[in-house]
């Protein structure tokens, strides 16, 4: 069975920093592109991230590009997502998801592409 375990998320400052890391079971990572996505309340899920299989390549949505940072460690089937500088506009449930893309090493912003879901975390910001 597959699952996806996101953590790391809280209440911090703005301005400040958070990591979110996500742990995959079930799977081997390395056959994965990852992505994260957020949905805050009343809002559709958009796009936050997304790194290929390898980790050689990232693609960032314009409003955390330069902020948030995505990584992979395949032997250890963890993906992470570090947000800094984090503003007001960034609190919402962020989630990680996983594109099975064995032959590939592209990677992808559309949230129906991806097979594998987790639960989400929440990430809250203070002003």
């Amino acid at each position: 069975q597959v699952q996806l375990v996101e953590s790391g998320g809280g209440l911090v400052q703005g301005g400040g920093s958070l990591r979110l890391s996500c742990t995959a079971s079930g799977l081997t990572l390395s056959l994965y592109a990852m992505g994260w996505f957020l949905q805050a309340p009343g809002k559709e899920r958009e796009f936050v991230a997304a790194i290929s299989r390898s980790g050689i390549s990232t693609f960032y949505a314009d409003s955390v590009k330069g902020r948030f940072t995505i990584s992979r460690d395949n032997a250890n089937s963890t993906a992470y997502l570090q947000m800094n500088s984090l503003k007001p506009e960034d609190p919402a449930v962020y989630y990680c998801a996983a594109r099975f893309t064995p032959g590939s090493s592209s990677y992808c912003d559309a949230s129906s592409e991806y097979d594998h879901w987790g639960q989400g975390t929440q990430v809250t910001v203070s002003s």
